[in-house]
């Protein structure tokens, strides 16, 4: 054990170009003037790796409670893994939020400049403050310089796996934690690498009550892992920065993923050491999919809906997303929505009592449909504007053709807007393509139905329904109209008729509209058919009837 002269003397040792001390550090960051109630939250990612959607969500609730309760939202990055550090990973992740409105108060823009009174924001800029507490723990014997290799911590590991007891750096295993002086002052001087850890005063068989706003009241071990601090590079582990920079930020409540709940007890730990306040954890549920009948997380290894990238690409609507991950936050937002159907948004509350307390589960059909409400919802000139932005970067040949001609493009995405039953067929932006194109270009290929209706009639309709067409018909003159020539044709008009005798007829009415929608779109689905005549215009439907006539004989 080493005395306090000698703590004193190995901290001026290991960090003597750092003179400032925690209270200098203080003085820098003025206790926040907040109303009550007001919460200061941050969001922290990684530059790792892509955007994961199960990010979105810890951003969203962050910003969106701060907001609630008229507080401050932060975003800060967790740059200190210079290993893994992807290019523009810091731009990959504002612009990401970015495009599901997610903004915050303070924090890193997207070009990494600091925005608020509290930063750095990117804690690969504070490692000059780290440095401060960290002296000052070694000074009180509470950290220490470490100096096993890799190889002597394999070593070791493998030892335990043999005993059967825990793994890690712990009790005895410890090695340098009371090294005598003189050995440490050698080996620095010698220029060993070390790292700085914790000297922690835990037992493992002691227990203590804790309880997370989210998960509620549970009983959890002590920590007694001597956890790094500080690696070998000088960069701090999260376990270190994370009170540190909570607490000098202001933060209020620390929202984070759920694969943390198990370092708590060594966070309880550091707080206590370091001198700080507890601030209250809430751990939101990891997302999780269905896989081979059982639940796993959400993978961003393995499912590329894990990717935010993925949603912006494809062309699925923010605000439709934004909806079903309130929904995975709060499981009551269905039911508000459907109370409050035309209310914005910003008037749902998030609370941490309502969060669902086991995985939250990911379902992208459920997402899709979600998303297809919401498209129906818009009006044909929102969803033109929706579109022409999202293809002006995603899809220049679709972006060219609502660009040519505005107007007759509304008023294609305007067929079956209106009226009791909405069409919901458009998951994503991308789904508009094909409608846009079945308007403003050449049909090349037609879905085969002479396994149905053989070429010679599917003529013999169309050029006895070319002989009646009239544009300025409403719907319901139409159909009539229809409805004649199939009976002229020998087709049925009467489902019932039709069921009771099958041999009388060639077929239904549904039958001669189906060659007509072929002839006119290509497909034998396709929205309505009187409304899509009606946009494309009489001279142009006679030309698509008259085109599908000659491929026909």
């Amino acid at each position: 054990m080493r005395t306090e002269e000698e703590n004193r003397k190995l901290s001026d040792m290991l960090f003597s170009d750092t003179e400032m001390s925690p209270e200098d550090i203080f003085n820098l960051y003025p206790k926040r003037n907040l109303k009550e109630g007001a919460m200061v939250l941050r969001f922290a990612p990684s530059p790792t790796g892509f955007l994961h959607i199960g990010g979105v969500l810890s951003g969203l609730i962050s910003s969106w409670m701060s907001k609630q309760s008229k507080g401050i939202s932060i975003l800060r990055i967790e740059d200190t893994d210079k290993t893994r550090e992807i290019e523009n990973g810091v731009r990959i992740i504002v612009e990401g939020l970015g495009e599901f409105g997610i903004h915050f108060d303070e924090g890193v823009s997207s070009d990494g400049a600091d925005i608020g009174m509290y930063g750095p924001y990117m804690q690969s800029k504070r490692l000059n403050i780290y440095r401060v507490f960290a002296k000052e723990m070694v000074k009180r014997g509470f950290a220490y310089p470490c100096f096993l290799t890799k190889e002597d911590l394999e070593k070791i590991r493998l030892k335990q796996v043999e005993l059967g007891v825990r793994t890690g750096c712990y009790g005895d295993w410890a090695k340098w934690k009371n090294a005598d002086f003189d050995e440490v002052k050698e080996r620095l001087e010698n220029g060993d690498k070390y790292v700085i850890r914790l000297a922690s005063s835990g037992r493992f068989e002691n227990t203590f009550e804790f309880v997370d706003l989210i998960k509620g009241k549970s009983t959890l071990h002590e920590n007694d892992m001597d956890a790094v601090l500080l690696k070998s590079d000088g960069y701090p582990t999260y376990h270190f920065a994370h009170p540190i920079d909570d607490t000098l930020m202001g933060i209020t409540h620390v929202i984070r993923g759920d694969e943390w709940f198990s370092s708590v007890p060594l966070h309880v730990e550091l707080f206590e050491k370091l001198g700080f306040t507890q601030i209250p954890y809430a751990h939101i549920p990891t997302l999780m999919k269905i896989d081979n009948g059982g639940k796993r997380k959400l993978s961003k290894r393995k499912d590329p809906e894990a990717d935010v990238e993925y949603y912006v690409s494809h062309g699925y609507p923010p605000e439709g997303i934004t909806e079903y991950l309130l929904n995975l936050a709060n499981s009551n937002f269905y039911d508000w929505r459907k109370q409050n159907p035309k209310a914005d948004l910003d008037e749902f509350k998030i609370s941490f009592e309502k969060f669902n307390k086991a995985g939250a589960l990911f379902d992208i059909d459920k997402l899709n449909d979600v998303c297809k409400e919401y498209i129906a919802s818009l009006s044909g000139e929102d969803l033109y504007e929706r579109v022409l932005n999202w293809s002006k970067k995603y899809n220049s040949q679709m972006y060219e053709l609502l660009l040519n001609n505005k107007e007759y493009n509304i008023k294609v995405l305007n067929i079956e807007r209106t009226g009791k039953k909405i069409r919901k067929d458009f998951v994503k932006y991308e789904d508009v393509y094909e409608q846009i194109k079945m308007f403003n270009e050449e049909i090349e290929e037609y879905e085969d139905i002479t396994d149905r209706i053989e070429k010679e009639e599917q003529v013999r309709i169309l050029r006895e329904y070319l002989g009646n067409y009239k544009q300025d018909e409403n719907a319901e003159v139409w159909f009539e109209n229809l409805k004649a020539i199939s009976k002229k044709l020998g087709y049925c008009a009467d489902r019932n008729e039709f069921e009771n005798n099958a041999g009388k007829y060639k077929g239904m009415v549904s039958d001669v509209a189906m060659v007509v929608r072929v002839a006119v779109t290509g497909k034998t689905k396709s929205p309505d058919l009187y409304q899509v005549m009606n946009v494309l215009g009489e001279s142009e439907v006679k030309s698509r009837i008259e085109r599908y006539i000659s491929k026909m004989i």
